[in-house]
């Protein structure tokens, strides 16, 4: 965060404006903070506050790993939806020549989102603080956001761009999580990951290139990997067309119809996936929460698996270690690890049988993804809120219940527009929320609420004798 200087909020030309602060300081509160002060006319200042990662880098773009990569394409990775070009203009600008059909390293695309805030803090509109907020206090117009370090910082709107609920690490230290730094297992051993998306590949990918020797053992529910990215042109799909309110089974039906059509159009799935993407958060709002509990039981792992897809790049690594038999995938359960010296045995349980059987490790690794308790694994600030009833947990229980404007519904059931909720940490309302296509999307709107809320209003109780 150092490459990001404090703006002296205290100058006479921004002192006065109206001041928006962002809990979190990865890619959603990055994204929101440049959308806000992007038109330097914005009578308006912000405040980012961040205290685990470099700013903009968060959980998915702090990897140093160059083969971590991204899982959409350059073209579509722009900041600004209206300027669908400025990711790979900042590429050319550094002299990487990639184009917008490459997938090019997450700890690159961190490196672009902090470059997002370096030019704004020149005209004093924008803070970068490296803390911890732990409570926020409202009052009637207003709130104000408590940190570790004492300090407060008032403000007229706060948004919770805090990112996905991290599981704590595991007392017994017998399982490691995706995100733990650890020295590598030896390069002999089994490592047993359990788990088979996104995490799990990374997982992998660092193992291979550490030069790891040893069996890689993917567990997971069904034993299914990300799909992989192929070229193609999303599906033209109108909001008349999309089955609002249906029942769950109804709504694969339809999207099975679409992949169909794109097969019958000389595509493939992958352009119905995409052409439903933008109707998606209406899809889930729209459902039950009967609904929703049965989609998230039944149907999110294939959903996920074909959403959320693997560069070819990526791809053609794993399946070369399956191949040759380096790596191979389990279908059952998790069901615990144990030590006997110092040898790790992960307990498991095949799907569809009650036989417990067990695996030697080397390591054990978790990486069941993001949907964990949003209770249990809350931050302290989420903790506070929720332990206060101004925040509550959605029916479902994946994240903190969240109006259509992003406002943070309480216990009471009334939304409070004075704290807004963003990115991965809005999942509950909106369900497809955690790539930057659809952040970047939510932060435009959501910066144009803002803005058009507070700015007003402020501008006119300054002018007021």
């Amino acid at each position: 965060m150092k490459t990001i200087p404090l703006a002296d909020t205290s100058a006479p030309h921004a002192a006065h404006l109206p001041h928006v602060v962002i809990i979190g300081g990865g890619a959603s509160g990055v994204l929101l903070a440049a959308h806000l002060l992007r038109d330097p006319a914005t009578p308006l200042r912000v405040t980012v506050i961040e205290g685990r990662h470099m700013l903009g880098c968060g959980v998915a773009y702090s990897t140093s790993d160059p083969g971590h990569l991204l899982n959409t394409r350059v073209a579509n990775m722009s900041a600004f939806p209206d300027d669908p070009d400025h990711f790979r203009r900042w590429l050319t600008a550094r002299g990487d020549g990639a184009t917008g059909a490459c997938f090019v390293g997450r700890a690159t695309y961190g490196a672009y989102m902090t470059d997002l805030l370096a030019p704004l803090s020149a005209d004093g509109r924008l803070r970068c603080m490296r803390a911890t907020c732990i409570r926020l206090v409202t009052t009637r117009a207003r709130v104000a956001a408590h940190l570790d370090d004492g300090q407060v910082v008032p403000a007229d709107r706060a948004v919770l761009a805090t990112g996905h609920a991290l599981p704590e690490p595991d007392p017994t230290g017998l399982v490691h999580g995706a995100w733990q730094q650890a020295d590598p297992p030896p390069q002999g051993g089994r490592v047993v990951i359990i788990g088979s998306g996104l995490s799990m590949v990374d997982q992998a990918i660092s193992l291979l290139s550490h030069g790891h020797r040893g069996e890689i053992v993917a567990l997971s529910r069904r034993a299914q990997l990300p799909r992989v990215h192929a070229t193609g042109a999303p599906l033209s799909i109108t909001r008349a067309e999309v089955p609002l309110g249906a029942p769950v089974s109804f709504v694969l039906s339809w999207l099975r119809d679409l992949a169909a059509r794109a097969g019958a159009q000389g595509g493939t799935w992958r352009d119905a996936v995409d052409g439903a993407r933008p109707h998606l958060p209406a899809l889930w709002r729209a459902m039950s929460v009967a609904d929703r509990a049965r989609f998230l039981r039944h149907a999110a792992p294939w959903w996920e698996v074909h959403r959320h897809r693997l560069p070819p790049e990526t791809a053609a690594i794993l399946q070369r270690v399956l191949d040759s038999g380096q790596m191979r995938q389990l279908a059952g359960s998790f069901d615990g690890a144990s030590r006997d010296g110092a040898i790790l045995r992960a307990h498991w349980r095949p799907r569809g049988a009650d036989r417990i059987l067990t695996l030697d490790a080397a390591r054990i690794v978790d990486c069941r993804g993001i949907r964990r308790d949003p209770r249990a694994n809350a931050t302290p600030l989420v903790a506070d809120l929720l332990a206060t009833g101004r925040a509550c947990i959605d029916p479902v229980r994946i994240g903190l219940d969240v109006a259509a404007d992003c406002a943070l519904i309480g216990a009471d059931g009334r939304p409070d527009p004075r704290i807004r909720v963003i990115g991965p940490a809005s999942r509950a309302a909106f369900w497809e929320i955690t790539a930057i296509p659809d952040i970047r999307d939510q932060a435009q709107t959501l910066a144009v609420a803002l803005i058009r809320d507070v700015a007003p209003h402020r501008q006119a109780a300054t002018a007021a004798p």
